[in-house]
């Protein structure tokens, strides 16, 4: 397999810079599975689209103020993107990392100091900060919003770039495909039978860094934290006992699941732990039935994992149909709903 068979063209002024209006006014493509013609549906139709008994499973991670601005005993800038919220020592992307060294110390923004501890590596570096990391983030951290959206977070990003039910803090960007839901759909959702239960995966590197063929030849990711409550696990055994479908919210809520389920299961078994997963053809996922996802960016390892429920020369044909028809693509655009017709037997 190769990266160039994941590659499509994407005009940017498809690329989503802000949100819809409402969460729930995004446009939804449904994918029925195994086969079958999308069609265009809203965010706001998935009470209609669900069906009693059906459950909902999404990342309760919450997005950390990531992203800091520090200066070196020169002068010299740095920026750091912290990998995780601590405490102790911690990953970091730096930009410039080539001239940091271990033993240098840089002056945070916002008056804190952080030690360079491990040298750097593709461009991660450890760092260890003379307080909680998690404070140093609430007082000079920045939200860390894709570069494809070319600005700086702003007080809407605040608000639209977490989840409404984001709980535990740890994730470098937005467990993207959540940010549709809000609190009136979720009590719609339940009024209609649908069950609603939580994963979290602390999105780091495994899932926003581009891929490179090295990643593809290894077949594994940066490793990522998850957690698959008791309670979640459960939900997920009564739902496919009544004969209901798991739908995962977002390709990390898939990933911990997957990553809970043992080889050659189809249940999830609570617990936590770091993960590797890399899911792409032919792989064929069992922790879940279906998949509400965004529209991903080219060669990347959340446009492989789509595909190993529809098919790659599926996958990319309803991308086609998507950019004809106008969808807004990446963290705050549209979304797919890819739906199979009956549940797993």
């Amino acid at each position: 397999m190769a990266l160039d068979d994941w590659d499509f063209d994407l005009p940017p002024e498809r690329i989503a810079r802000r949100p819809a209006e409402r969460r729930t006014d995004a446009r939804l493509m449904v994918v029925p599975l195994p086969t079958g013609s999308p069609r265009d549906a809203r965010i706001s139709d998935l009470p209609e689209l669900l069906r009693d008994g059906d459950l909902l499973v999404a990342n309760d991670s919450r997005v950390m103020r990531a992203r800091l601005g520090a200066r070196r005993a020169t002068g010299g800038a740095v920026e750091l993107l912290l990998l995780g919220a601590g405490p102790g020592e911690i990953e970091a992307l730096a930009r410039p990392a080539r001239k940091l060294r271990v033993g240098d110390r840089l002056s945070v923004d916002g008056g804190s100091q952080v030690e360079i501890v491990g040298a750097a590596v593709d461009g991660i570096v450890r760092v260890r900060f003379d307080e909680a990391p998690e404070a140093v983030m609430a007082r000079a951290g920045r939200l860390p919003l894709p570069p494809y959206l070319e600005r700086d977070a702003d007080a809407e990003d605040d608000v639209r770039y977490q989840t409404v039910f984001a709980d535990a803090l740890g994730s470098s960007a937005a467990p993207t495909a959540g940010l549709h839901l809000d609190r009136e759909l979720l009590a719609t959702l339940a009024a209609r039978g649908a069950g609603f239960a939580t994963v979290t995966l602390h999105v780091g590197l495994g899932t926003f860094r581009p891929l490179r063929d090295e990643d593809v030849a290894q077949g594994e990711l940066h490793p990522e934290v998850w957690t698959v409550p008791s309670a979640t696990a459960e939900a997920v055994a009564e739902t496919r006992a009544r004969g209901g479908r798991v739908i995962a919210v977002g390709t990390t809520s898939a990933r911990a699941l997957q990553s809970a389920t043992p080889t050659g299961a189809t249940l999830p078994v609570a617990g936590s732990g770091t993960t590797r997963l890399f899911l792409r053809p032919p792989d064929r996922p069992t922790a879940f039935d279906g998949l509400l996802t965004n529209f991903h960016l080219p060669r990347s390892s959340l446009l492989m994992l789509v595909a190993t429920l529809c098919g790659r020369e599926r996958l990319l044909a309803a991308y086609a149909d998507a950019l004809l028809a106008g969808y807004r693509f990446y963290s705050y655009g549209d979304a797919m709903l890819l739906l199979p017709e009956a549940p797993r037997p």
